[in-house]
């Protein structure tokens, strides 16, 4: 076993052994949480699913995470039953069943549903969608911080949008798995993967920036992950004056950047240490830091909007 941690490494807590979890309808222990072996999620990674952070009582950016999550649903036709406020009564429910207040990550999953036999046809699930909703104390491990990401360039790359459009959320991540895998063996946390022209994308988990002499670079977003945080990121650096650009790069401009982070819900804003065994920089991340404090502010904020309704 290599000595990994990712960009979802959290601190431990014993109170997950515990939780209950949304299925259904139901709150169930976490041992008794279970779905169908014929459900089309585990059958055919058919179904969509949001990542979203709990913090003083709010599901922060909860509109832009439902508008990502009702529009994927609805390219691939998929009738939830659900509703915006549907949706934010089962995080609640859930949230409030486990006592949890802050600090806290949902991992909000619908599929297409059981299906009447073992085989691919949507109209083959026949009682509607499944609905689950995991919500977990999660804080990111101070680790990531400190050390960053080691990264491997993967020969697995982000594909076309008529092949499977990494703007969807979906159930179906295994070619971000065979990313993964491909980094492990590596020596890598994570991979970092290229898109169909070569240029630099995303990682298998998380949208990649890179900062070189004061810019901040990301790629034009044709084939990364629909990513909140990534809009977050760059709509910050545009009212804050950094210069922002969406802009294809190779992976010479990325390994020889000043600074490099990662963007996603769980862990905000995660720092890169290293590419391909090189080292990012000289250690030092003075842009990434006033992102972070722009991101942590921007939270804050939307905090205090929400419970001012």
């Amino acid at each position: 076993m290599i000595d990994s941690h990712t960009t979802h490494t959290a601190e431990e807590d014993a109170r997950n052994e515990d939780i209950l979890i949304y299925v259904d309808g139901a709150l169930l222990p976490k041992a008794e949480a279970k779905v169908s072996v014929y459900d089309s999620g585990f059958m055919l990674g058919d179904g969509m699913w949001e990542g979203l952070r709990l913090y003083d009582g709010v599901w922060t950016f909860f509109d832009e995470h439902m508008d990502r999550f009702f529009s994927s649903c609805k390219a691939v036709s998929l009738d939830t039953g659900l509703t915006r406020e549907s949706v934010l009564e089962i995080l609640n429910r859930t949230a409030e069943a486990n006592g949890i207040t802050t600090d806290a990550h949902c991992r909000f999953m619908v599929t297409r549903g059981r299906k009447a036999k073992p085989f691919q046809h949507p109209a083959l699930s026949h009682w509607g969608p499944t609905v689950v909703a995991i919500v977990e104390h999660s804080k990111p491990a101070e680790a990531l911080q400190s050390r960053g990401i080691r990264l491997a360039t993967v020969p697995q790359v982000r594909g076309l949008p008529m092949s499977q459009d990494a703007k969807f959320n979906s159930h179906s991540k295994l070619n971000c798995v065979i990313a993964c895998l491909q980094a492990e063996q590596a020596g890598a946390d994570e991979g970092l993967m290229l898109d169909p022209h070569g240029f630099v994308n995303t990682t298998n988990a998380c949208n990649f920036f890179i900062v070189r002499r004061g810019e901040v670079w990301t790629s034009t977003g044709d084939y990364c992950m629909n990513g909140v945080t990534r809009q977050k990121v760059i709509d910050l650096c545009r009212a804050d004056g950094i210069p922002v650009f969406e802009k294809n790069f190779s992976l010479y401009e990325a390994v020889s950047a000043d600074e490099a982070f990662l963007t996603g819900t769980f862990g905000a804003q995660t720092p890169v240490g290293e590419i391909d065994g090189k080292p990012i920089g000289d250690g030092a991340r003075p842009v990434t830091e006033r992102i972070r404090g722009l991101y942590k502010e921007l939270i804050a904020q939307e905090v205090a909007r929400v419970k001012g309704r």
